[in-house]
């Protein structure tokens, strides 16, 4: 027994010991776990970041750390050596390391490489792009320009979309080109937003292009920009193209499949160069920008077909994602419901609404051919016509409740469709009457009494049209 009390002893010696190394040193440090839960802060860090360390300890780095990577390394398993990070209106220089125990993940280190938290600004204006180039109204420009939607944003938690949000996680620490697949609608501007978003390049443009939205002949300007005088209509200043733009970022060329095929050759030089001439210029301008291009047409195909050119495929797709059609992952459909739901309704209702069991079932066995994009519609259509808290089965358009059997091979029953029918025409009838169900009966052309029978065959309250 007391051999087992010194142990304790000399265990809490060395802990104390270890825990005084740690804040000792002149560098702010921190240890996560693989979840990105805080197990170690050490004071400088602390202090730097305004923050009780011992209260830290037990939430997620992204509570205390703003714009961290310590979650991602811990998952993607590739260290971070000499990464610039903006904490705190400043521009710092970190280290992220994965930890290893009999060679799995199970820590991330993460150390600020500077001596003392009170020489951080004099490091950061040093090593700071922001402030060696531009002013600093710059810094606030591109945070603007900054994307939005995270990978977190993403709503889906199907298989397919599990898989591919990791996917899109690991595409985060690298710098090859992504190219994006689906039907239009199913979120690829999400995604491309998401990987933009979690990269090292977060900071900068984010500068989205539809190929398939810009003439023909203005395609090449947009693209590459002009000089002044370059072309009539030209403006008398010239005009950065969007690779410019991009520098540093991410440049998204949306619907690439649409991309003239006289536009490929341009295109495919400027990736695998890196750099490019405005129109009507002579100067070889050079751009550090990642590329993410989506579409949601075969390319291979068109490749067989010489409708795509085959290298410049190819020079695209490294990284393949391949987002499934929403009837394809029907466990997403009524997360991304409400998901959607709970983003409209505050701005129309002061209370929360739900969704009836019944529309729950009839949008898990629709066929959505335009996918989130017509969820949403459905969506905000039903909010606009709603009695209530509670979006019903008659809020919906026709062709999705009645279509609400056609999965599971049963028909639909023309007995459905009529008291559906019947149901709307009765609601609508008593609110043009403020409930009055004698002038009701009239506008429908029917008596009273049997007014009387649908309503409580069709279980109508007069609350439903309250």
């Amino acid at each position: 027994m007391e051999n087992i009390k010194k142990t304790i002893k000399q265990l809490e010696s060395q802990l104390e010991d270890y825990q005084l190394f740690f804040n000792s040193f002149y560098n702010g440090a921190i240890v996560t776990d693989i979840n990105g839960i805080i197990t170690h802060l050490n004071e400088p860090y602390s202090n730097f970041l305004k923050v009780n360390a011992n209260e830290c300890i037990g939430k997620h780095c992204t509570e205390v750390v703003e714009n961290t990577r310590m979650h991602i390394v811990a998952q993607t398993g590739i260290p971070e050596i000499n990464h610039t990070h903006l904490i705190r209106g400043q521009n710092i220089v970190v280290h992220r390391i994965p930890v290893k125990k009999r060679g799995e993940i199970y820590a991330v280190f993460g150390i600020v490489m500077f001596q003392d938290v009170r020489d951080v600004a004099k490091l950061a204006k040093k090593t700071s792009f922001l402030e060696q180039k531009v002013e600093i109204y710059e810094q606030e420009l591109r945070l603007l320009r900054s994307t939005k939607y995270t990978i977190d944003s993403i709503i889906g938690s199907s298989k397919v979309m599990l898989s591919l949000k990791k996917e899109a996680l690991r595409a985060t620490s690298n710098n090859l080109p992504v190219l994006i697949k689906g039907e239009s609608g199913t979120g690829k501007e999400l995604f491309a937003q998401g990987i933009h978003h979690g990269s090292p390049r977060n900071l900068y443009s984010f500068v989205r292009i539809n190929c398939a939205a810009i003439p023909q002949n203005l395609l090449e300007s947009e693209l590459f920009g002009y000089e002044k005088g370059a072309f009539t209509g030209a403006g008398p200043k010239g005009k950065p193209g969007k690779f410019e733009i991009a520098n540093k970022g991410t440049i998204f060329l949306d619907e690439i499949g649409d991309l003239p095929l006289e536009m490929q050759p341009k295109l495919l030089r400027v990736l695998e160069e890196k750099e490019f001439e405005r129109i009507g210029g002579n100067k070889l301008i050079k751009s550090d920008f990642r590329l993410i291009a989506a579409t949601n047409r075969d390319l291979e195909e068109m490749v067989s077909t010489n409708q795509f050119r085959e290298d410049l495929y190819y020079r695209l797709n490294v990284i393949e994602l391949n987002i499934p059609p929403l009837r394809q992952r029907k466990k997403d459909i009524i997360p991304i419901a409400e998901h959607i739901l709970n983003q409209m309704s505050p701005d129309m209702f002061s209370y929360k609404i739900n969704l009836d069991s019944e529309v729950k079932k009839a949008l898990k066995n629709y066929n959505w051919n335009g996918n989130v994009r017509e969820l949403s519609n459905v969506i905000e259509r039903a909010l606009a016509s709603i009695e209530g808290d509670k979006i019903r089965l008659h809020h919906l358009p026709f062709k999705i409740f009645s279509q609400k059997n056609t999965n599971t091979n049963k028909g639909t029953l023309l007995k459905e469709i009529i008291d559906i029918a019947e149901k709307n025409a009765i609601i609508h009838s008593l609110s043009e009457t403020k409930n009055n169900k004698a002038q009701a009966a009239d506008m429908l052309g029917i008596h009273r009494t049997q007014l009387y029978k649908k309503m409580d065959k069709l279980n109508i309250s007069l609350k439903d049209n309250e």
